[in-house]
Formats: structure tokens, C-alpha cells, sequence
């Protein structure tokens, strides 16, 4: 049976990559986006010493609500790269948006609807956690259907960015806010920014015709139509699949890690230590890093070199290069070279997503927002457990050796599998078409 005429035509539609200006303005969005989506998840943590005092939580209280983001976000990895390959990235990214920006502005609301305060709050990040899941891998697969394959590092750097953008913003702008305002403001600002952002997304980018088309597809739990047939049980016999979850899911997990205990590692260690210092100055180098490790692989694919090739060496650097600065971390009592090494290993490990992080659009631009929900969610997981290994060899040994040396032990696995078994070639064709 022939498929309907217009569908035929939207699918169509749907898998025409962008034009120059349009990728552009698309990035600059998503750039936007990505930072939003930072200055919301943040903004809990920022506040949750103000929400305690405020509350009477106690540190396993205050450590539970900020804890509960994370169980959602685990959660919806898998669904929403899924929805992203069947009705676009971009509708999902706006309506999850749209979403997690009102629960965000509602959160002082929420958190004096009674006097269960924890059990709202709780439920608030974990609501919020399920929301922002989807979004990294919906974006992974609208990228993948959309950007150019030699222009995709450059696309994915850039709009992953706005990790740290969103970061420093909130930190800085979140701390002024919060002694002005109170930490109601906090929430105010980013859940109000986020949904200016969606307003100027669905009146200029996207045509109410196709958002209409998404949300009766989600309302009604049907299958878009989509004639290309995904093998998935061949899929995961792939090797090349299976180096990339397990490169993906070291490089979350060594970042979760070091995310986590960094600032501790700095208080302890340097006690009389300014603490912007050490926690502005990695994500200051991060930003200018990541845009490189973007031109840089590009640059070299568009010069001839082989894509597999350059996503291995973005790879060594940053899962290798950066592992040694982490080692480095542990022989030094200096605090401006571990602020030197933090900063390097940290702005190194963005070269991650110009390699394994676009070998996954490499691999299923069909299905990539899914693959990457896989390797997402398993790094979420192994993140919350290296974190608490973390702690456990803190207390055990009272080194903090111990832990970088966990993290380089976790980075050097990733970058094992992948130089050995990490291919380039699509695995979502049929046999016949695989290595044309």
C-alpha cells in the first residue's frame, strides 16, 4: 500500500538537510538552547542553601532533592531520541522546553503550595529531570538528519557550548539575583528566559502545521510514518556500535566525576583558595576549547583526511590527553597547576564531542538520536556510580590519588575500545549498501 501523497512529501521534507544560513541560525539557537537548558538544571543547586535555611532541610534532605534530578534525567534518554528520529528533534527539543521552562518559573510556586516542601521540590527535579533528558539525544538526531557530515563536529561543539555558557550565566548572574532578590528569582530568570526562547523558536522557526502534527502523534501514541525499516537486533551485533556506548559512557562518566569532586578536591586541598577561581576558570577554558576541537576536525575531514580517522584522534585528546592532565592532578601541591591541569583536563574532554559524540551521527544518522539515548543513559548511570566510588576511595585510602587515578582508569578503557573497534562506516543501511 502506497503511503499518502503529503506524508510522502513531509518525509521528504524531513530529511533535507539544512542550507549555510539555515544551519547558522539553527545553531545559534540551539546555542541558546543548550544554555538555557544549563541555567535551569542549575539553578536548584545554586539556591539549595537559601531553600534549605528557608525549609529547615538538613544536608540528606537538601542532598535528596538535589539527587532526584539526576534518576529522572536517566529515565527518558532512550524515549527521546527515539521521538527525535520519528517526528524531528526540534519539536521535541521545543515542547520538552516549553515543559521544563513552566516548571522552572513555577518552582516557588510549587515549593508553597503546603507544607510538604521536600516532597514538591522533589518532585519538581525529578519532573524536570524526565523533561531535560530528551533533549541531548533529540538533538543528536536532528543533527544527524540535518547538518552536513563535514560541518558536524564544528555544529555539535558550538551548540554543546552552551553547557558551560549556561553554567557561568547562572552562576553569575543566579548569585547577584540571589542576594538581591532571594532565590525565587533564580527561578524566575531561567524558566522565564527558557520560555522566551520557546516563544521565538515556534513563531519564527518551526510552522504550527508540523508542531500540530507532533502533538496529535504523542497525544494519540501513534507511529509516525517513516518507511526505513531500522534493524536494531543487527545493529547491536555491530562492534563499531558497541565501542561507540562504550566510549560515550566513559567519557560521562570521567566527567561526572570530575564535576562532582573538583570543587571538594579544591577545598580541602587549598583550603585559603579563592573558590571562583576554581570554579570559573575550567569552564572559561572549556568554551574556547570546545569551538576548536569543532573547527579542528572539520578542518582536517574537509583537507581528505578519513572521518574515522579524525574522530579517533579527537578521542586521544579527549579521553587520553586529558586523562594525564587528571593524573597530573594528583602529584602536584600546587594550587595554580591544579587549577592549570583541572582546567586542561576539563577543556580536553570537549574534544569528546567532535569524536564519539558525532561518530554516533557518523554510524545511524536514521536512528542516532536513539544509539546516543543508549550510550547516554548507560553514562548517566555509570556517572552516578563512579561518583559514589569517588567517595568510597576517599574514605577508604584519604587520597585523593585514588580518584584521578579511577578517572584515567575509566578514560583509558573508552579510548582502548574505541581506537580498536570504532568505525566510521553507516550500520543502518541494508548489507547490500553498508560499505558503499
Amino acid at each position: 500500500m502506497q503511503p499518502p501523497p503529503d506524508e510522502t512529501r513531509r518525509d521528504a521534507a524531513e530529511d533535507v538537510q539544512w542550507s549555510r544560513p539555515e544551519c547558522q541560525l539553527w545553531t545559534g539557537t540551539l546555542l541558546l538552547g543548550t544554555c538555557l537548558l544549563y541555567c535551569a538544571r542549575v539553578s536548584m543547586p545554586i539556591c539549595a542553601v537559601s531553600m534549605s535555611q528557608d525549609f529547615g532541610w538538613n544536608k540528606k534532605e537538601a542532598g535528596l532533592v538535589l539527587s532526584s534530578f539526576f534518576w529522572g534525567y536517566c529515565l527518558t534518554q532512550v524515549v527521546g531520541g527515539h521521538l527525535g528520529d520519528r517526528i524531528g528533534g526540534e519539536k521535541v527539543i521545543l515542547l520538552s522546553a516549553s515543559a521544563w521552562g513552566f516548571i522552572t518559573a513555577a518552582t516557588p510556586l510549587l515549593a508553597h503550595l503546603g507544607s510538604a516542601h521536600l516532597a514538591f521540590m522533589t518532585f519538581s527535579r525529578i519532573l524536570t529531570g524526565l523533561l531535560q533528558g530528551v533533549y541531548f539525544p533529540a538533538l543528536t538526531s536532528l543533527l544527524s538528519q540535518k547538518v552536513r557530515e563535514s560541518e558536524r563536529a564544528f555544529t555539535y561543539s558550538t551548540v554543546g557550548a552552551g553547557s558551560q555558557f549556561g553554567t557561568l550565566l547562572t552562576g553569575a548572574a543566579g548569585s547577584l539575583l540571589l542576594d538581591w532578590c532571594g532565590w525565587q528569582s533564580v527561578f524566575y530568570f531561567s524558566g522565564g528566559l527558557t520560555l522566551l526562547w520557546v516563544w521565538y523558536v515556534y513563531r519564527c522557526l518551526l510552522s504550527e502545521k508540523d508542531l500540530l502534527l507532533a502533538l496529535g502523534v504523542l497525544a494519540q501514541g501513534l507511529r509516525v510514518t517513516r518507511h526505513t525499516k531500522v534493524p536494531w537486533r543487527r545493529l547491536f551485533w555491530k562492534s563499531s556500535v558497541w565501542a561507540a556506548i562504550i566510549s560515550q559512557l566513559s567519557a560521562a562518566c570521567s566527567f561526572f566525576i570530575l564535576l562532582s569532586w573538583l570543587p571538594t578536591f579544591f577545598k580541602e586541598t587549598f583550603p585559603n583558595s579563592k573558590g571562583w577561581v576554581f570554579n570559573v576558570v575550567p569552564w572559561l577554558v572549556a568554551i574556547p576549547a570546545g569551538l576548536l576541537s569543532g573547527l579542528l576536525s572539520d578542518r582536517l575531514i574537509s583537507q581528505g583526511y578519513r572521518t574515522i580517522t579524525v574522530r579517533k584522534f579527537m578521542q586521544v585528546m579527549g579521553l587520553g590527553l586529558s586523562g594525564v592532565f587528571v593524573l597530573c592532578l594528583g602529584h602536584t601541591s600546587s594550587f595554580c597547576m591544579s587549577v592549570v591541569f583541572a582546567s586542561a583536563s576539563i577543556g580536553l574532554q570537549t574534544f569528546n564531542h567532535s569524536g564519539i559524540s558525532v561518530n554516533i551521527q557518523d554510524l545511524a544518522p536514521s536512528c542516532a538520536g536513539f544509539l546516543f539515548g543508549v550510550a547516554n543513559t548507560a553514562g548517566a548511570l555509570a556517572g552516578v556510580v563512579g561518583v559514589c566510588l569517588g567517595g568510597y576511595l576517599i574514605e577508604t585510602t584519604g587520597s585523593w590519588t585514588s580518584v584521578f587515578n579511577l578517572v584515567a582508569a575509566i578514560s583509558s578503557l573508552g579510548l582502548c575500545t574505541f581506537l580498536v573497534f570504532g568505525k566510521a562506516q553507516r550500520v543502518d543501511l541494508s548489507p547490500i549498501h553498508e560499505d558503499l
